[in-house]
């Protein structure tokens, strides 16, 4: 389950930090956060499709390291993108 291109690089130009980035944690972060929406509900209408619920599961786990990342080198710009993103509470 790809996203458009057109919805990416929306995503890129809502989420970057300068004018040439397109490959920020932020960025990264919000990009699998579209393609996570977007396979979760694929699979709930095709609950026996296993091999895109593992592609589901690493994507989860890429974008918590991701995050793990970004929490540990840039608090400010975590916090802020996990309250854009709706991720935690």
């Amino acid at each position: 389950m790809t996203i458009a291109a057109e919805k990416k690089t929306q995503l890129i130009g809502e989420y970057r930090r300068h004018e040439t980035d397109a490959g920020s944690p932020e960025v990264q972060i919000a990009v699998l956060t579209t393609r996570i929406a977007e396979l979760t509900e694929h699979l709930r209408t095709h609950r026996k499709d296993y091999s895109s619920r593992r592609g589901l599961v690493m994507m989860v786990g890429k974008r918590n390291r991701l995050l793990r990342y970004l929490a540990r080198t840039d608090r400010g710009a975590y916090q802020a993108l996990i309250k854009r993103l709706g991720l935690r509470k």
